[in-house]
Order: C-alpha cells, then structure tokens, then sequence
C-alpha cells in the first residue's frame, strides 16, 4: 500500500508565518508538522509515499528529499492549480494507479496509532473507503460526519449552522481508499468556492451504496492546526509526546526541572532555570540567569541572553532574544532579534480572550493568554513592546522605544514620529 500526503495549500490563516514558508514546515517541539505525517505512516509498514505540493513545493522537497535517510522513498507531485482536495487527489492518480492507499492532510498532527485503526479497519471490513472522524467542542467549524447507519457514512456536511450539526465528529483528514475514488472524483461537481472536494466523493460513494466506514479516533490523538495560536498548543500536544534527553552543555547552578530536551550541541548556561516540558535544539545557547518556563520550544541556533524569561512560546530557528526581555504565549519566527527589553503583553487589563486579525477580520482566538506572532527576520529596537493579539509581518524593524498596538505589514520600518506620538509605518 502507497501513501498520498496532500500538502499544497498556502495557509493563508497562519500568515505571517507561511510569507515565507509552507505551513507544513513550521516546525513544533523541533520537527515540521509535515514530518509528524511521515512518522506517523511509516509506523504503519507504509515507504511509498507521495507529496502533493504547490505552495512552495521546492522547500517541501528540499527538506525532505527522495525520503532515503529515514527509509522512505518520497516522490512529489505538483498540483498546478489549488483546486481542491478532490483535484489534488485526482493530481496522484498514475502513482497510486490500482492500489488502495493511504490519504492524509499534510496539516495535521495525529498519533501514529490513528494511521494504524484506520489501516486496519481498511483490511478488515474491505470497504471502498474508511476516513477518520474526531469529536470537536465546535462542530460549525469543521466538516462533520452524518451517518446513514452505524459506522457508514451518510453524508459530510462542511461548517453546519451553530447548534445544527448532525454529530459532533469531524473529518480528520485521514483516509484509506480504493482506486474506485478516482472514478468518483471525475464525476463530483465544482463546489461554490470553484473547487473540487475529496468530501463530496465520499458523500457521493456513499449515496451510491457503496460502504465508507467512519472509524472514531482519540480526542487527544488528533490535533488540527489551522491558525497561528493553535501552534502553541500544537507544539505542547508535541512536547508531551517526544522522550526528552539531556545531551548538551549544561553548566553548574543551572536548574532542569521536568521533561527537558536539550540537543547535542546546544548550551545551558549557569542560573538559568527551565522547567520542561521544554525543547532546545541544536547549537543553542541559553543563559544565563534567565527562565525558560513550560510549553517552549527553541530551534536550532537560538539565542536566549541574560534575565530573559520566556513562557509557552514558539521561536524559531536562529532567533534571539536579547536581555531582559519577555516573551510569552508568543510564536516568534526564524532570525528575528529582539533589543534589550523587548516585551510582549499576552493578558489584556480586563481579563477577556484575546482577538488577532485573521485574513483582514478580526477573530476572537477562545485565549485568555495570547502574545505576538512575528514573521521571519523581525528587529526590534531596546524596549520595544507589542500588545496582545499582535502580528508582524516578515523583514519589518520595530523602532526603540515603541509600542506597538497594531499589526504592521512585512517589509516595513515601524517608529515613531519625531516629538510626537504618532507612529509612522514606511515599506524598507
């Protein structure tokens, strides 16, 4: 059996973190959530496996490679067009040719056992089709599962009306299918957003009387990431599941409380104070005196100075972080560098849950803690201060002294306006 993994979407919801990257390498506990699918499947005896790309295909198969190094053999596919996930499957038709196979959403996290239930009730039963479904707490935000009967699909019904959803099983994007999924795909009819769904063939083989068996996955096995905020508890999801290991420099006086993971070469400096679950990466240098509290990850090459504290925070690769500085609840992206006393506010005075601006509307994120997201290559100036809720555009400088109170575009220079208080934003 071959593996199809789906990863050509631009993630516009995760901007400005997939400015400049695919959403499927953001990385969470050091690993892009693309690997997680690759894990997952290989798990499963599964090493063929193809990669449906678009959106910055080059930095997916650069990363990844022909798969030889993790006994994989990767191919990739390019979907000229994002037209959906019914063309994208269609996309992978001559690799698959006469198999069943596997089919996962490259944007996802899930246990490796999810990949396994679905699998076997594959062989079991002998279905034309399985598909995973997950109980969600909000079911007017997800496709979710109607069945004719018990186990078999009825039908798939995309974000019912608040308090009318048939179930509260969602689609969790991983799927076992028969070749007759091709046919079916060829006769689905273009949906209102001009796109061609892998759902409407579901619900098609199912109206026809062919049997697709839904098959319930673990609420805690399945984890869907589709704004930036969902990343911080993403990389938690993560970093309760990897086996940490103390394999770095850590220097005397300096404290590891819990499950941390700190690489080979990476560095802990005397005083700092870190309380896990945490993960360092490779040729990072921490300290010292700082603290570095759970639900943290550091990428490869970060930097973390003197009386830095740093909460529940994602930052990325070659980033850092300048003394006396606060970061929390925050996904900071790659080679960003932040002045002497850099702080980000992540709890509004009121005590309400923070709103962030998603693709120009402004969305309640259900967080009563949320700080910034910055994009790739952020400077900020000593003692600049961002608010809750705000995002940063990738390559933008962000004068001393400022606070920021609203989002600024990429490629910019943020500062204020000589004797005055308004704040000018000019392109680089």
């Amino acid at each position: 059996m071959k593996a199809v993994l789906l990863a050509a979407g631009e993630g516009q919801r995760l901007e400005p973190l997939t400015t400049t990257r695919p959403k499927h390498l953001i990385k969470v506990a050091g690993k892009p959530i693309l690997q997680f699918c690759l894990d997952a499947i290989k798990t499963v005896g599964i090493t063929d496996i193809a990669i449906v790309t678009h959106y910055m295909g080059d930095k997916i198969e650069a990363y990844f490679g022909e798969g030889s190094s993790q006994g994989l053999k990767i191919s990739y596919i390019e979907q000229k067009e994002v037209l959906g996930t019914g063309n994208a499957v269609l996309a992978a038709e001559q690799y698959v040719k006469d198999e069943s196979f596997v089919l996962i959403y490259g944007d996802l996290l899930f246990a490796s056992d999810a990949v396994r239930q679905a699998v076997d009730l594959y062989i079991q039963a002998k279905p034309k089709a399985v598909m995973a479904a997950v109980a969600v707490d909000k079911p007017e935000n997800y496709g979710i599962i109607e069945f004719a009967e018990d186990k078999k699909l009825g039908c798939i019904i995309e974000k019912p009306e608040a308090g009318k959803a048939p179930s509260n099983l969602a689609n969790a994007g991983i799927y076992v299918l028969s070749k007759k999924i091709f046919k079916t795909l060829k006769q689905v009819k273009e949906s209102v957003r001009g796109e061609w769904e892998l759902t409407d063939a579901l619900t098609m083989l199912a109206s026809e009387g062919e049997t697709v068996l839904v098959t319930e996955l673990k609420k805690d096995s399945w984890f869907d990431v589709g704004r930036p905020w969902d990343l911080l508890d993403a990389n938690l999801w993560a970093l309760k599941r990897i086996y940490p290991q103390v394999l770095g420099t850590v220097e005397p006086n300096a404290h590891l409380i819990g499950p941390v993971h700190v690489a080979k070469s990476a560095k802990i400096r005397s005083g700092a104070y870190i309380e896990g679950p945490v993960f360092i990466d490779e040729e990072s240098d921490v300290g010292p005196n700082c603290f570095i509290r759970a639900g943290t990850s550091l990428g490869k090459k970060t930097r973390i100075g003197n009386a830095v504290e740093i909460k529940n925070s994602l930052i990325m690769d070659e980033t850092h972080i300048g003394h006396l500085s606060y970061v929390g609840d925050s996904v900071i992206g790659e080679k960003c560098n932040f002045g002497a006393g850099t702080i980000t506010a992540n709890l509004r005075f009121d005590d309400k849950n923070i709103k962030m601006a998603i693709k120009n509307k402004i969305v309640e994120t259900g967080r009563r803690k949320l700080g910034v997201v910055l994009g790739d290559n952020v400077k900020t100036g000593i003692k600049a201060s961002f608010m809750p809720g705000i995002k940063v555009g990738a390559n933008t400088w962000i004068a001393a002294n400022l606070m920021v109170t609203k989002d600024i575009p990429k490629n910019s220079i943020a500062q204020l306006e000589q004797n005055s208080d308004n704040v000018i934003i000019n392109e680089k």
